[in-house]
């Protein structure tokens, strides 16, 4: 059973009739309800920014696996001391989804180093995701391409560092590119960033994004391993 907790600002869906129309529920419950149609793999929880700490105690990241972002609007009102919470958190093994425009958020420019930009336009286009590894865990039962339509166009350069590992490149109607699923590792903890889910659009209900999500959760989730010992460290055997 992975826990996973969908963080989302929760903002659009508020004051925004057409993402409301789209998302009644939230972008965080269409999310989630996409992970729960996977089983027993995962137990799901959301959190929003309006909550006491954003829903991201410290309590609550302890108990959560992976930690799936989606912010647009509202980076700047996250808090830092929840961002330093959460960075240290993936340092010590939780896993870290961020999707579409969390590209942004305050956790994964720290987490990166680097600016984050790129290029985008609204022009609901279709995008065409090509999975460029197909061998990778993420990867499981995603067909060679698939096709999003209307989407927000994302084009290179994105500014983040060379990924540990390229598994979708997206191609635009407008004929752009863009390196559209990207994983890393960071401490003990492993990073996927997907791409699609402009707000307006009904991204987050299409079966195949749903599949990469939860395929991304079981890839992040952490491995069990033993934590590192670090610091000043008595000899194994004896010195001579």
């Amino acid at each position: 059973m992975i826990r996973v907790t969908v963080w989302n600002e929760y903002r659009h869906e508020h004051i925004h009739d057409l993402v409301r129309s789209v998302y009644p529920k939230g972008i965080h419950e269409a999310i989630a309800e996409g992970l729960r149609e996977h089983g027993a793999d995962f137990d799901v929880r959301t959190a929003t920014l309006t909550e006491p700490e954003h829903g991201l105690t410290q309590e609550a990241l302890d108990a959560t696996d992976v930690l799936v972002w989606w912010g647009h609007m509202a980076h700047g009102e996250v808090d830092d001391a929840v961002v330093d919470r959460v960075h240290d958190r993936v340092l010590n093994g939780m896993g870290l989804i961020v999707l579409h425009s969390g590209h942004f958020s305050k956790i994964f420019k720290k987490l990166m180093g680097t600016g984050c930009d790129l290029k985008w336009r609204e022009a609901s286009e279709k995008e065409r995701i090509w999975t460029v590894d197909p061998s990778h865990p993420i990867a499981a039962g995603i067909p060679e391409h698939f096709e999003l339509k209307p989407e927000e166009m994302y084009g290179e350069h994105f500014d983040i560092p060379a990924p540990d590992e390229l598994v979708f490149v997206s191609w635009f109607e407008g004929g752009e590119v863009f390196r559209s699923g990207c994983t890393f590792r960071r401490g003990q903890g492993k990073i996927f960033y997907f791409r699609p889910g402009h707000e307006t659009y009904p991204t987050y209900y299409h079966p195949i994004v749903r599949r990469v999500i939860a395929n991304g959760a079981k890839w992040a989730a952490p491995s069990g391993s033993a934590r590192p010992i670090r610091g000043n460290h008595q000899p194994l055997e004896p010195i001579q």
